[in-house]
């Protein structure tokens, strides 16, 4: 069976050297040393293995600065390439990238709702390479594939969705083995707004001392958090479950088990729900119960976005509340930024990205000191997919190092737990 990647929590200096090649864009061995802290001759070691590897090249001359001129280094982004899944209900999408986490390649087929494992794996696996083939790339050239999916991590190490289909059935260290059994290649499966965190520090080339959320929406709510230029991943990689933030005690009941919580509230489902009791809405829109719940949430985006009142209300309304769970997540974690990503902000990206950067500027704790900024992802609708193609390139070029107490094998659970 092929290796299966371990959950992880830090950089090693080799990951430090290239997240700062990243995000200069190019770079000199000095300026790196500067950077990083780290000595002149271990930046030198380090850049010489990644030249060696390929995955860094000498680009051409700096400007001097009373010596000879410095050789500039820069990422070799065709040298190598990840693939990216993101494992939904109703669709699941791929994404293959280059070093830079550009996409190179991108499809979708049906997701997992009431499929079996077995039944789902082998075409998974035919996706896989053809998305490969059909992109020209050398299969030798792939890292590996990341799966991005919603769920929680078991204090047994047992990995788990929240999926109404049975639990032991889609458990993530399953979809991991099946995977990789088949596919011979090495598989990482990590919560989806994690790897929404990842990706947008990647590709935005953002700097290694960044703290900053990402706010991932799709059917739910999740939040990635990045805080000095790693990931934060909590005691059990149970993080970012921003969704069942509590906004209202008195409010519906949600299966977590709590009441008003924000998914309830602010979900696309709920403004689907919402739209329905609004007169001449569904009907205007082509709005039922019987037409899939994510088409007719689409269908009220683009009516808010061409102009049409009621639509437009119902998103604003489900901003506001989103905007005052930021706002506490703010309030606590002191953000540099908030990036808005996932389907969810496809469409309707804007009018959400105005709302709750107006509850921001006006009721942060911290606004009088410094702006939040709130900016939508370039690559929204396929933020958790190139997530986890970003996070197969830092685990596999030595981005991140593995955290204390995680082994790369994770336990057979005698039995899932009940919900």
């Amino acid at each position: 069976m092929a290796r299966r990647n371990g959950i992880t929590t830090g950089r090693d200096n080799s990951g430090t050297i290239l997240d700062l090649i990243r995000s200069a864009g190019s770079v000199s061995r000095v300026e790196l040393a500067a950077r990083s802290g780290l000595t002149e001759a271990s930046v030198s070691r380090i850049v010489k293995q990644l030249l060696t590897d390929g995955v860094v090249a000498e680009t051409g001359r700096g400007v001097s600065t009373g010596g000879k001129r410095p050789t500039l280094l820069e990422l070799n982004a065709s040298s190598r390439h990840a693939v990216g899944v993101f494992l939904g209900d109703t669709r699941i999408s791929y994404v293959l990238t280059d070093l830079a986490g550009r996409i190179v390649a991108s499809t979708e087929s049906v997701g997992i709702a009431h499929q079996t494992r077995s039944a789902v794996v082998p075409r998974m696996v035919r996706d896989l390479e053809t998305l490969i083939g059909v992109a020209g790339v050398n299969r030798s050239s792939v890292l590996g594939v990341g799966v991005a999916t919603p769920g929680r991590r078991e204090i047994s190490g047992y990995l788990t969705r929240t999926h109404p289909l049975d639990y032991a059935e889609w458990a993530w260290h399953a979809i991991e083995d099946d995977l990789a059994d088949a596919t011979r290649m090495n598989i990482t499966v990590e919560n989806d707004s994690t790897c929404a965190a990842i990706g947008e520090f990647w590709i935005s080339r953002a700097p290694a001392t960044s703290s900053f959320a990402v706010l991932n929406m799709a059917h739910g709510f999740g939040v990635g958090l990045v805080t000095d230029g790693d990931v934060y991943r909590g005691s059990t990689s149970n993080v970012g479950e921003i969704g069942h933030m509590v906004l209202d005690v008195d409010g519906p009941e949600c299966p977590c088990g709590s009441r008003g919580c924000l998914e309830l509230l602010a979900s696309p489902p709920r403004v689907v729900e919402k739209a329905r009791q609004v007169d001449g809405l569904a009907d205007r829109l082509g709005i039922s119960a019987d037409n899939d719940e994510w088409e007719d949430y689409e269908r009220i985006a683009v009516a808010a976005m061409d102009g049409d009142p009621d639509a437009l209300a119902l998103l604003e309304a489900s901003a506001r509340i989103l905007g005052a769970a930021l706002l506490s997540l703010t309030n606590v974690l002191d953000l540099d930024h908030v990036v808005l990503t996932g389907p969810g902000f496809d469409i309707a990206g804007p009018i959400y990205a105005r709302v709750v950067a107006d509850e921001l500027d006006r009721l942060a704790f911290v606004h009088t000191v410094h702006a939040t900024a709130v900016r939508l992802s370039e690559s929204a609708k396929h933020s958790s997919a190139l997530g986890a193609a970003t996070l197969v390139i830092h685990q596999q070029l030595g981005g991140f190092r593995r955290g204390p107490g995680i082994t790369t094998e994770l336990p057979t659970p005698a039995a899932a737990p009940s919900t």
